[in-house]
Formats: structure tokens, C-alpha cells, sequence
């Protein structure tokens, strides 16, 4: 299969991927965050609504254990907040009771993507925990089919195509009959992140973004897309962005992204406050047009921001003028890379 270009495969099983097993049958499942870059087609005039363009990243990260029980505990490592506690827990209690495993787990989460930070955390959280479920008791679930189960990827396939390929991807939204069957948008195509690129990060710790009901509400409430600028965002991501990554061009593919993120978020303005949801990362944001830095924005509901550097060697410079110029304990930056390839699923050793 073309490196460059792999077509959805979810009706693949996750107990295909690289499993070692070992002696003692504790479970280690790895995955990272995604950037969600923005949606190209919030009319659906065409009877597919939404479509995603987005990036799976090497940091930050999620990893867990798990391993067979008599009776169910939750550890929660160092800088894992207490909040994941019941999110975790009913999401595990759905995957027991709804296949029936009569036995219990043992899991810790070592470390976590902050929550409500539009970094995918609820997806991730909820795949790697399937995916450990998944290993443990032999259940032969697909990633799709854990993605349901929890209620994940009802607009957005993005995060279930990171978890499963890592690199950059494209979703071909929901359509009616999706929604109600709560099947995943489809992953139409997926490409290897140039190598070279990296990600810069801008978050802010003191405002979460739009989540939950919120998200829900603020959905039905706005009003139509148009049309027309549908049919240019679909066109930006067909015409421009896609070639632009096969070419590694990244002014191209930022132009792209940059047209993407003004649309929608100029039509989301009235839900989360203006183009972006943190004025603090929106300040950054500007500062990072105005010098002409190529690709940029924030993703999903924020209010992380982010940019995209031809090399390790510009990140880090701009790393360290971002630090310079916007001191605040509110913003903090991370530089990493794309992700290329999906979770990893292990089995820890006896020592």
C-alpha cells in the first residue's frame, strides 16, 4: 500500500496490531494527542455534514495498564487529575457490562492529555481503555466498535483514526444515516506528516473549551452554514491541502488550514467568544500572523493553539520568543512532532 495515502480500514481488529505477550498479562497502551484543524463542510446540503481535517502528535501523551482482577480499582499516577476519576470508571463499567466480562480489572492511568483543552483527551481516554479491555479478555473489537460503545466520534473520525494510523487525516463527515446508527465518520485518506515539520503548542490553562452539552448547544443554536463557503473549504482542503502535504509545501498547506480556521471560526465566533476561545492564545496567534509564520490555528473548541514549523531549528526559535514575549503563568508552549503511526499495545514482562 502507498505510504503516502491509505484508505479506512476500521473494520480491522485491534488484536492485529503489534501485541507482545507476556508472562504476567498487564496490558500498556500508549496514544497521543490529536489536533482537530477545523471542519470543511458544516452545511451538509449534500447529505454529509462536518468533515475533518486533522493531525495525530507525538505529545502530549496517554498511557495506562490494565490487567485482570477479581476486584475493579482505578489508580490515577502523579499529574493525573482526580476529575478523570468517574469518566474513567463509567467508561469501564460500560465496556464490562455491555460485553458481558464477568471478571473485573485492575488499571492505572500514568499519564493523561489534559481534559477540554481540544486535544481529542475523551477519545483517547476512551480508546485506550477499550483497546486494553480489548487485549486482556481477547473481545476482537475494532477500534469503531469501542469508538460506539463509549459514544466517541459522533461529528469528528479524527481521533479514531489517529488512534488507529497517526498521521494526517481526513474524515468524510456524518451522514444521516450515521448519525443514527452512531457509526464514525469515515477516514477517506490519510498521509505521513512530513518528518521534517513541527508542531508548536499554545495552551491555556485558565479557560476549558466548549464540551459536553455546551458543545451540543451551541450547534443547534447557530445558524446555517453557507453553502458557498462549504464548497470553498472543500475545495481549500481537495485543491490545496492535500496536494501540499504529498509536495511538502508547507506555505501551501498553511494557506489552506488558515482559510479553514477563519471560516469556521468566525462562524463559531458567537459560541466561544470571537475566532478563537482564549484571548491570550488568540494574542499569540495574531503575533504569529504578523510575522508571517505559514500555518496556524486552534484546534477544535480550543483553547489550545497551534502553529506548524518547516524544522525543529525554527520551532525552537520561535519557542523561545513566544516565552519571551507573552510571560504568563495563564499560557505555556510545548514543540513536538506528528505522529505517524497509531497506539501502541503491549504486554509488560516478568523482571
Amino acid at each position: 500500500m502507498n505510504e503516502k495515502l491509505m484508505f479506512s480500514m476500521h473494520d480491522e481488529k485491534l488484536d492485529n496490531m503489534n501485541v507482545k505477550q507476556g508472562d504476567d498479562g498487564t496490558v500498556i497502551v500508549e496514544s497521543s494527542a490529536r489536533l482537530h484543524m477545523g471542519f470543511f463542510d458544516l452545511n451538509g446540503g449534500l447529505g454529509r455534514k462536518f468533515g475533518s481535517i486533522g493531525l495525530s502528535l507525538a505529545e502530549p501523551t496517554i498511557q495506562l495498564t490494565a490487567k485482570e482482577s477479581k476486584v475493579f480499582s482505578l489508580k490515577l499516577g502523579q499529574h493525573v487529575s482526580e476529575a478523570l476519576l468517574e469518566k474513567a470508571t463509567k467508561m469501564i463499567e460500560v465496556f464490562l457490562n455491555e460485553l458481558s466480562v464477568e471478571t473485573s480489572v485492575s488499571v492505572e492511568i500514568k499519564q493523561f492529555v489534559m481534559a477540554h483543552a481540544g486535544l481529542g483527551s475523551g477519545t483517547q481516554l476512551a480508546l485506550t481503555l477499550g483497546a486494553a479491555l480489548n487485549a486482556l479478555f481477547n473481545l476482537n473489537l475494532s477500534t469503531q466498535k469501542i469508538a460506539m460503545l463509549t459514544g466517541r466520534g459522533g461529528r469528528s473520525g479524527i481521533g479514531i483514526a489517529a488512534f488507529d494510523y497517526g498521521g494526517l487525516l481526513i474524515d468524510g463527515g456524518r451522514s444521516a444515516s450515521s448519525a443514527v446508527h452512531q457509526s464514525v465518520p469515515p477516514l477517506l485518506v490519510r498521509y505521513d506528516f512530513p518528518e521534517a515539520w513541527r508542531v508548536l503548542l499554545i495552551f491555556d490553562h485558565a479557560e476549558p473549551g466548549i464540551h459536553g452539552s455546551e458543545e451540543k448547544m451551541a450547534f443547534d443554536q447557530l445558524p446555517t452554514f453557507p453553502e458557498h463557503l462549504a464548497a470553498e473549504l472543500c475545495r481549500q482542503v481537495l485543491m490545496k491541502a492535500m496536494p501540499a502535504i504529498v509536495e511538502q509545501d508547507l506555505t501551501a498547506f498553511g494557506e489552506s488550514i488558515q482559510t479553514i480556521q477563519a471560516y469556521t471560526g468566525d462562524y463559531f465566533a458567537p459560541a466561544q467568544g470571537g475566532r478563537y476561545a482564549s484571548v491570550p492564545v488568540s494574542k499569540v496567534l495574531n503575533y504569529l500572523e504578523n510575522d508571517g509564520v505559514a500555518c496556524f490555528g486552534q484546534s477544535s473548541w480550543g483553547p489550545t493553539g497551534f502553529a506548524v514549523f518547516e524544522s525543529e531549528a525554527v520551532a525552537a526559535q520561535y519557542l523561545s520568543v513566544l516565552k519571551t514575549q507573552f510571560q504568563t503563568e495563564q499560557l505555556s508552549f510545548m514543540v513536538t512532532a506528528a505522529q505517524n503511526t497509531g497506539a501502541n499495545i503491549s504486554y509488560e514482562s516478568v523482571n
